[in-house]
């Protein structure tokens, strides 16, 4: 037999039942969970992929100047991961409104923008840009290092952290999600900080600081040097902050960290996240995302939910 989910048939079971996969993050509901993550996504893929089944689009981090990023090389290979050091290129605000956001926009899903900064006030006069423009929510990356600061990110000083959020806030009409880094010992108090600041829901997490080395060379295998590590060898660093998290704030938690599977989805959702994101996956497997919506119902069924909601946060430890 067919179902329709979500506005989407698929081959189900003949004893399943009908899985209402929609989630909300604040007033922004979400027809399923699944989204890309940020800098893992553009809108060059609308031929290759049904986008039009996601939940949600996230854009590449856009800044208020064009920027070129980092040198080659800029990704690096890892056991049961990747490093990247991409430097985050962007085309500028001006740019981006003009020609990048009416691209996302055509794909007919919720555009969730993507916000950089280098210096506090670079995040606000992005999103001051962005007033107007057609978008469903912004994603605040405040991984990005604050040059201001001598180069430490924002999410390592939660002053820091909330008077970004809070002036981004103030000059959006849309929800305000929030992207941490990998603090470890402190990614709760940097998601405290982001929630009383009037976000709308927190991304855990960024990807984690990383080396890889050439013996041969003696150099770096990134041009940069360092880079960020990402992909399944750093879920269950990423699944535990979800978790601590999510006992932390009210407000929704986004998972991002490891996702392949639909059975990553369904763990992240336990843990306490109510959507997630897909980045280091997509580069292998272009359609990971789609074969997740389309595993993610019978596996809802087989846990025993009638909705993909019901399964958030319903860890028992």
């Amino acid at each position: 037999m067919t179902a329709r989910i979500d506005g989407v048939v698929e081959d189900v079971p003949e004893d399943a039942r009908p899985v209402d996969l929609s989630v909300r993050l604040g007033d922004l509901p979400l027809a399923n969970p699944v989204m890309p993550a940020s800098g893992c996504f553009g809108p060059e893929l609308a031929d290759l992929l049904p986008v039009h089944r996601l939940g949600a689009v996230v854009t590449k981090t856009v800044f208020a100047q064009a920027r070129p990023g980092n040198p080659a090389h800029r990704l690096a290979e890892s056991a049961q991961g990747m490093l990247n050091s991409v430097g985050i290129p962007s085309p500028g605000t001006a740019a981006f409104v003009r020609s990048g956001l009416p691209a996302y926009q055509r794909l007919g899903v919720p555009v969730v923008v993507s916000v950089g900064g280098l210096s506090e006030r670079e995040y606000w006069q992005v999103a001051e840009a962005l007033i107007g423009c057609p978008h469903a929510a912004l994603e605040v990356n405040v991984s990005c290092p604050n040059l201001e600061r001598g180069g430490q990110t924002l999410g390592s000083d939660p002053r820091a952290l909330h008077r970004v959020v809070a002036g981004v806030v103030v000059r959006s009409a849309v929800p305000v999600l929030v992207k941490l880094g990998p603090d470890l010992t402190a990614i709760d108090t940097a998601a405290r900080a982001a929630e009383d600041a009037g976000a709308t829901a927190v991304t855990v997490c960024n990807s984690f600081p990383a080396l890889a080395v050439d013996p041969g060379s003696r150099r770096a295998k990134l041009g940069h040097g360092t880079g960020g590590l990402s992909g399944p060898a750093i879920k269950p660093l990423v699944l535990r902050m979800v978790w601590q998290v999510a006992q932390a704030v009210r407000i929704p938690v986004i998972g991002c960290g490891g996702i392949g599977t639909a059975q990553d989805v369904a763990e992240y959702l336990v843990a306490g996240a109510t959507a997630v994101q897909v980045g280091t996956a997509t580069f292998a497997r272009p359609f990971v995302m789609t074969e997740i919506l389309r595993e993610l119902p019978a596996l809802a069924a087989e846990l025993g939910a009638t909705r993909l909601s019901d399964l958030v946060g319903t860890s028992s430890f």
